[in-house]
């Protein structure tokens, strides 16, 4: 059938655009995973919605077409953790891979999935290899107190080739901020969600309270669902449907900074052993982070 309805739609600038309801997006979003339309209409798809942004209808219909392509991490009978890694560091370390190595060390089953989408930052998977930890090659079952590293490609071939098509026009898409929001696991997840900018913590809530999802919404550091190890952020609770706060965010002058690496990932790998050793103190707002973490995941 094609897309090109759609993008006349939502391809009318910023004030002309018309909104698609969420089966629509679904009908869009699964033909563009599964190939089914030219490079010519992704690309207008994507700048489209670049300038005309996506509503919570819109992503949750991404974000139905897209758990129904997905290779799910099979039910554990437990609430795993998601954690979405796909900014990477440029100035401060990456410490999601401390986060899920924090969380697997109390007992929580922690999926990490990502990809590189900018080739100047240092990846959590490039800190997790220097830890030992490599990335499956296929899903598989995630038990209690592991970690698994799942490369976007293996839970979805598509979605990974949409979040390409940033290295070519320049320019973020749908897919960059739906792979933060996502579950990729057949049975309870609570996903740590971040942002970058305010109007993207209004946008990710709404979809988050819209679609159901247990999560944990914050601003994370660079892009990565990881609390500023300098700075306390706030942090949002969404439970079927539900919202609250339950971190406030650290206002005031900072009285220590902590000692942290390098970005480097040999460096951030030799701070993380160190802190997982108890040779180096937790950062106070990780701390927080995984403490707010486990007591969501506590029936």
């Amino acid at each position: 059938m094609g897309i090109s309805h759609y993008i006349k739609d939502i391809g009318r600038g910023k004030d002309g655009a018309r909104a698609l309801d969420r089966s629509q997006a679904a009908d869009l979003f699964g033909q563009v995973l599964d190939g089914r339309v030219t490079d010519l209409e992704v690309g207008a798809f994507c700048l489209a919605m670049r300038i005309k942004g996506e509503t919570a209808d819109e992503m949750s219909g991404f974000l139905d077409a897209t758990h129904q392509r997905l290779h799910r991490v099979p039910d554990n009978g437990l609430t795993t953790v998601v954690l979405p890694s796909y900014n990477g560091a440029r100035k401060l370390p990456v410490l999601t891979p401390l986060l899920a190595l924090l969380l697997a060390q109390q007992g929580a089953a922690v999926v990490l999935h990502g990809t590189a989408t900018e080739s100047t930052r240092v990846t959590s998977a490039s800190v997790l290899e220097a830890l030992g930890v490599q990335a499956v090659a296929q899903v598989g079952p995630v038990a209690a107190g592991q970690v698994a590293l799942i490369p976007t490609e293996v839970l979805c071939p598509g979605l990974k080739r949409l979040l390409d098509v940033r290295r070519v026009v320049g320019l973020r898409n749908p897919a960059h901020s739906l792979v933060k929001l996502m579950n990729p696991c057949a049975g309870q997840a609570l996903v740590v969600g971040s942002y970058t900018h305010p109007e993207y913590a209004v946008s990710m809530g709404a979809t988050f309270a819209l679609t159901g999802q247990q999560a944990l919404l914050l601003r994370g550091t660079e892009g990565e669902p990881v609390a500023d190890p300098r700075r306390t952020p706030q942090m949002d609770l969404y439970q079927a449907g539900t919202h609250r706060t339950v971190q406030a965010a650290q206002t005031g002058s900072l009285a220590q900074v902590p000692d942290l690496p390098s970005a480097d990932a040999a460096d951030t790998a030799r701070y993380i052993q160190a802190v997982l050793q108890g040779n180096v103190p937790v950062p106070p707002p990780l701390a927080l982070q995984v403490q707010h973490i486990l007591q969501a995941l506590s029936p």
